[in-house]
Order: structure tokens, then sequence, then C-alpha cells
């Protein structure tokens, strides 16, 4: 996933303390017999510390992906869960703190070298190199923080998907195991209550996603707060469509009348293409509705092959119709909630 190359970001202390170690070390052994051996200690002291510090540092906004460059989905998430501005600022910071730490270096060696005794020098320096890296201590925490956030998201691919919704215990992930033929990877999702259920399957050389999204798309849009309807936003990026499961038993506990409403709320919301399969088929309470368009039970498997090649054809229709992906991005009636 793209987020997981990223380390774990050191805090400032931890910086200072492992280059001033390194900086000891590159001391350690040297013999200081006059003015010449006291100065290559001291600047090998210096440009060791220096080095070690611009390295994490660069070694840190490297890692960090290049956000122009994110698939929209991740862009979105990201930007719902961290802020992609607060990061890009950050990263700039430690990219100024990098240069100017090789420039404070590079004038300090400079003084030494003119100096009768470089000591004082070096601890000049080193206060210098303490007090940059000081300044962007609440930079060093927040971008740890953000990876710790962003490794959570779950593996998308940015390829054909299914996104299954319907209220609780209608049958979804049931749905994902029968169609993709194991069980689902579960994945953590920073949204959820729990774990978003995430498969596939091959129809030719065509791989195809199956995602179940439980706490997301499993209870009225007026339920939720403004950070799970942008991380439902993000989803209208992928090529997508829209399975939406009824119960037309109410043996899951919902009404019919409250599942249409949920279904009227994902077809306004998403804009994306729409299937309404009635779930548990094989069952006396089973109601034919005049809002389905087709009917399946996931515990016999009756149906769901037709199910699963209508949603594919649909997929295709829209990744047609949808064309090359546009940079602008829609607004969703929840925007201005």
């Amino acid at each position: 996933m793209i987020f997981e190359k990223i380390n774990t970001v050191p805090t400032s202390d931890e910086l200072l303390d492992k280059s001033f170690r390194r900086a000891t070390r590159a001391m350690a052994g040297k013999t200081i017999t006059g003015r010449k051996t006291a100065l290559e200690a001291n600047e090998s002291m210096v440009l060791t510390a220096a080095n070690i510090l611009t390295d994490n540092l660069k070694n840190i906004v490297r890692r960090f992906p290049t956000f122009e460059n994110l698939p929209p989905f991740y862009y979105e998430l990201a930007d719902v869960m961290v802020g992609v501005d607060d990061m890009r600022k950050s990263l700039s910071r430690l990219d100024w703190a990098s240069a100017k730490i090789h420039e404070v270096a590079r004038e300090h060696v400079g003084k030494m070298r003119k100096s009768r005794d470089p000591l004082p020098v070096r601890k000049q320096c080193f206060g210098r190199l303490s007090s940059i890296i000081g300044s962007i201590s609440k930079d060093l925490l927040f971008l740890n923080e953000a990876r710790n956030k962003l490794r959570k998201l779950p593996s998308v691919h940015d390829e054909p998907t299914i996104v299954v919704a319907g209220y609780p215990n209608i049958g979804k992930s049931s749905f994902v195991t029968k169609v993709t033929g194991a069980t689902p990877e579960i994945a953590s999702y920073p949204f959820t209550t729990k774990g978003v259920s995430i498969g596939h399957f091959f129809v030719g050389n065509d791989r195809y996603q199956v995602m179940d999204t439980p706490g997301l798309l499993d209870r009225p849009m007026s339920e939720r707060n403004e950070i799970e309807l942008q991380a439902i936003t993000a989803l209208k990026n992928l090529d997508a469509v829209v399975l939406f499961i009824i119960d037309a038993t109410e043996t899951c506990g919902y009404e019919i009348e409250d599942q249409k409403r949920m279904l009227e709320e994902v077809r306004s919301g998403f804009k994306l293409p729409v299937l309404v399969v009635g779930n548990k088929a094989d069952l006396p309470q089973f109601r034919e509705l005049d809002f389905v368009d087709m009917k399946m039970s996931t515990a016999t498997g009756e149906g769901i092959e037709e199910v699963t090649s209508t949603l594919i054809e649909m997929v295709k229709k829209a990744i047609e119709e949808k064309g090359p992906k546009e940079e602008k991005e829609e607004k969703m009636p929840w925007d201005d909630l």
C-alpha cells in the first residue's frame, strides 16, 4: 500500500541524541596534540552531527509520497485524515531545516579554522543545530502521527470496483465471500468501527475488487459525522458501481421503507450506477419489491452469479462512459452540511 513505506518519524530529541552520539564516536580515539588535531577532531564532530541530521530529515521527506501523484481516492482520504496541506507545510519545514543545518555547519567549520580554540565554536554550532531541530519538533510529531494514521488505510486498488451498501445483517459480507471464493481481506479503516472487507476475483485477465465498508455504508447519511461523509466522498474516485442489498424479509431488523430511504440517499450521494438486489430469496418471508432490480440468496448461492455478471457489465459501461478521469472533483450533496 502507498503509505506502508513511510518509516517511523523520530522526535527532535531522538534526532539530536543520534547525531551527537555519532559525533562523539567520530572524535573518540583521536589524540589531541595541538591546535591542528583539535581542529580536525571538532570539525569532524560538527560535520558528522550535521550529516546525520540532514540525511535523516531528507529521508523523512523522501519517504512521504508526492501528493500530486496520489490516486484521487487516497489523496482525499489523506486530506480527510490529516490534511494534505498541513503535511506539505511540515515537510517543507523539514526541507528548510535540512538546508539550514548544512549552512550552519559549514559556517561554523569556517569559524573554527580561524579561531585559536575550536571547542567553543563547536559548542556554539551544536547549540544552533539543537535550536533548528527544536523549531521543527511539532512538525516531526505531526508527521509521525500522520504516518501512523495513513498506514491504517486499507489497500484499495485503482481497478474496477463493486462497493456493497445496505443496512447491517443483510448479507453484505456473505456476498463478498461468495463472489471472491475465499475469506476476504479484512483491513483496518479509520472511519469505521469494523474492518473493511475487500475481496478480489478475476474475469479473464481483468481483476475486480469487492468492498464492504461497515460503519460507512450501513446507516443513513444524517447519522454520519463530517469526516465519515468526506470518507464516503472519496469512494466516488474509484471506477465503481454500487450494489445496494435489500433484506426483503426484514429479518435484519430494519423495515423495507427504512432500507428504501437509505437507498435513495446512496443514489443521490454517490452519483454512481446502483444495482438494487433483494437478498434472502430462500426464506418464506421474502417479498417481491417493485424497486428491486434482481434477487438472490447469499445463504444458498441462488442468483449470485447473475448479479455478479450484471455488476461486471455495469462497471464496464461506467468506465467507458466516464472516459479519462477528470482532475476537478464533483461537488457532493453533503459538502455543505
